[in-house]
Order: structure tokens, then sequence, then C-alpha cells
């Protein structure tokens, strides 16, 4: 089984993943972005693109490591990754979920919850993270199907209680 946590960042997924991780014997964290590096270390500067996830590569990497440890691993595979296109979410977690294997849960917060969250984190007004708080509520609000949680008055544990 899959738990995809998705969210705009600060919401909480990253924390709440190892939580769940830390309560479910056997579970394992995979992290989408180590993929996204790799590629972004193997590039010619002149094929870049300013977010991994833009390369079909990625998604398609993603997508085959996470079926083929949905089918193989016996234990709670646990994905914290933001995914806001409502097409990479179609090719990745809505395929994965045609097998019945994803649980999709998006990790939802107010503006302000999650600018406060980023500066504890040392991100700036202008993070990249930052940049993003906009752009994430739209698509959870309107595009992006899951299971919401409003993280804003809950600790990581109670988050993951939640999940559970």
């Amino acid at each position: 089984m899959i738990i995809w946590l998705n969210g705009a960042f600060g919401a909480g997924k990253t924390q709440t993943a190892y939580e769940l991780h830390r309560r479910l014997p056997g579970s394992f964290v995979y992290d989408p972005e180590e993929a996204g590096f790799f590629i972004r270390r193997c590039m010619p500067q002149a094929l870049s693109k300013p977010d991994f996830q833009d390369y079909p590569m990625w998604r398609a990497c993603n997508y085959e490591m996470l079926a083929y440890m949905a089918a193989a691993y016996e234990g709670v595979i646990l994905v914290p990754m933001t995914v806001t296109n409502p097409d990479y979410y179609h090719e990745m977690i809505g395929r994965l979920g045609e097998t019945g294997t994803v649980w999709h849960f998006i990790l939802s917060a107010e503006r302000e919850t999650l600018r406060r969250r980023l500066r504890s984190r040392l991100e700036g007004r202008n993070s990249w993270a930052a940049r993003q708080i906009d752009r994430c509520l739209a698509a959870f609000a309107a595009e992006i199907p899951g299971i919401s949680i409003k993280t804003d008055d809950l600790t990581v544990a109670q988050t993951a209680e939640e999940i559970a």
C-alpha cells in the first residue's frame, strides 16, 4: 500500500511521513525528489527545466518505482511529495490508484500558517517554496482530488493519527 502525502510546502508532509514511519513497522519513506536531483545533475544545461516534475522521465521513473514497490513490498510506502499539475497527478498518483494500492491525502493549511512554517525552517518570503503557496492552494482547492486534512491546528502526531 502507498500513502501519498500531498500539499503545499510547509503543510507537514515530510514530518508526517516520518511520524507514520515511526509508528508503522516495516514502512518505507520514498522520496520522489531524489529522482529529480539525479535528473538535474545528469542533464545538459541546454535541456534543463526549472521544475524537475516537468521531465517526463521523472514522472515515469517515480511511477515505475512505486508500482514495483507496491506489488513486491509488503510494508506501507510513504510518499511525501507535492504534485499540483493535474496531468502529472493522473500520470502517477491516478495510475497507481487504479490498482487500488494508493491512499492520497492532501495536507492543507492557511496561507499564513504555511508562511510561518516556512519561516521557521529559515525560508524567506521569496524562497521557491514560499512563491509556490498560491499555486498549491489553488490546485488543491479545485484540481487535485484527495482526502483533505487541515493541519493548521494539528501537531505532526495528530496529523499522523488522522491518517491512521
